[in-house]
């Protein structure tokens, strides 16, 4: 089979589980009580990677042609549920150039009864470096017969490596009071040093802005920066102090990932103007369920779910039976009293794969996408269809060629 669910040994796992804490930057392993590194590792073929790997690449394409679309239209954005204050500052974006930038993206993948389909892409802020790139490398010694796939962390520098100029500090930005997000930071700032550049961690207010240029006011780090490395999402800049001037990253020049342009995908909502960008969604069309406006759907039909337009972690999401029921009533009764911060969305019927002992578990698989190349997996489960913030993070492992996945 393509996908296979395999314990790790019961005699390994403790160990396992010390080493994504410590090694893998796991700092939050568990949400309330609940153990968030999964004790299954996931095995797929060469064939399943490889096809997710090319569908990846054939929506970044499409993806990228329409923010370029969308940049020459920008009066269609009205529709994507973005903010006013943030939407004032789009036009600061049509001085974006593809070419001087990092375009970080991950796609959502989850095997259902109709074949592999996507939920949606991580546009903004995609997590998982260290659960894609450390996690699979530590668990590999126990699966000889695997391989951990593409490294994505690595890919990351290689596109940062590919067009800094000789300024190498690279400013990794994130609310740093946050631990999960801080980690996330920490491994790729360590990782980069690990490959000679010079990262530092940062606020996202840390900085002013000359000629559209990113400078560090930060002790000890002051001056003009080569790159930056966001990890702190679009609509959280608003709620800085206007000293910090959060517009600037609209229209700077400094080498980012991801550059606000990554906001157009961001919002859910993109799908409902695909057909007036006159540019190819193929694929697109292909993989994401049917979507539309709210107000065009039954909120009793149960063949469709309800999605912020700027949701994140699975949050907001009203598959009925993964959620409480005060928690469904509490979406639809959002959904009806701001339609136009939503979308409908033709629910799928993920398909759980099931292990050699009786249980059963909802897949995610997590591509990532950098600079147009896919660049490793992010595998998430859950033993219920909605996978959020309490889906377990688990390792996959490639088949290696001439062996059978059995």
């Amino acid at each position: 089979m393509d996908l296979k669910l395999v314990k790790i040994p019961e005699e390994f796992y403790s160990q396992y589980r010390y080493d994504v804490i410590f090694k893998g930057y796991k700092w939050d392993p568990q949400v309330d009580d609940h153990n968030t590194v999964s004790n299954y590792v996931l095995l797929m073929s060469e064939d399943c990677a490889e096809q997710l790997d090319k569908w990846a690449e054939e929506l970044t394409v499409e993806t990228v042609a329409m923010e370029e679309a969308l940049l020459s239209d920008l009066d269609l954005t009205k529709q994507l549920a973005f903010p006013k204050v943030m939407r004032k500052n789009l036009k600061r974006l049509q001085n974006y150039n593809n070419g001087k930038h990092v375009r970080l993206m991950r796609y959502d993948f989850h095997p259902t009864n109709d074949g592999w389909k996507i939920s949606e892409v991580n546009s903004d802020v995609p997590g998982g470096f260290a659960e894609s790139s450390v996690m699979p490398e530590l668990v590999n010694k126990y699966f000889p017969d695997y391989h951990p796939g593409k490294h994505s962390a690595n890919s990351l520098y290689e596109a940062f490596q590919a067009k800094l100029d000789s300024n190498k500090k690279i400013a990794f930005v994130s609310a740093t009071s946050y631990s999960d997000d801080r980690q996330v930071m920490q491994y790729l700032s360590d990782y980069f040093s690990f490959k000679g550049l010079e990262p530092f961690n940062a606020s996202p207010d840390h900085f002013k802005w000359i000629d559209n240029k990113a400078i560090c006011i930060e002790e000890g780090y002051e001056g003009e920066v080569g790159g930056i490395c966001r990890f702190f999402p679009l609509e959280w800049l608003v709620n800085l102090p206007k000293r910090a001037k959060w517009q600037k990253y609209y229209d700077t020049t400094t080498l980012s990932c991801n550059h606000p342009i990554s906001l157009f995908a961001q919002s859910k909502r993109l799908p409902l103007i695909w057909d007036k960008l006159d540019v190819n969604h193929q694929t697109w069309s292909k993989l994401l369920p049917e979507t539309k406006e709210p107000k065009m759907i039954d909120n009793k039909d149960e063949k469709w779910i309800f999605k912020p337009a700027l949701g994140r972690v699975g949050e907001g999401i009203s598959i009925k039976e993964a959620i409480s029921s005060k928690e469904y009533n509490q979406i639809l009764k959002n959904v009806k009293k701001h339609p136009k911060e939503w979308i409908a969305q033709r629910k799928f019927e993920s398909v759980p794969l099931k292990t050699e002992n009786g249980e059963q578990f909802h897949l995610c698989v997590g591509v990532f996408a950098i600079d147009g190349k896919s660049a490793g997996f992010y595998g998430r489960i859950s033993p219920y269809a909605r996978i959020d913030a309490n889906a377990k993070d688990i390792p996959i492992l490639i088949v290696k060629k001439g062996i059978k996945n059995d």
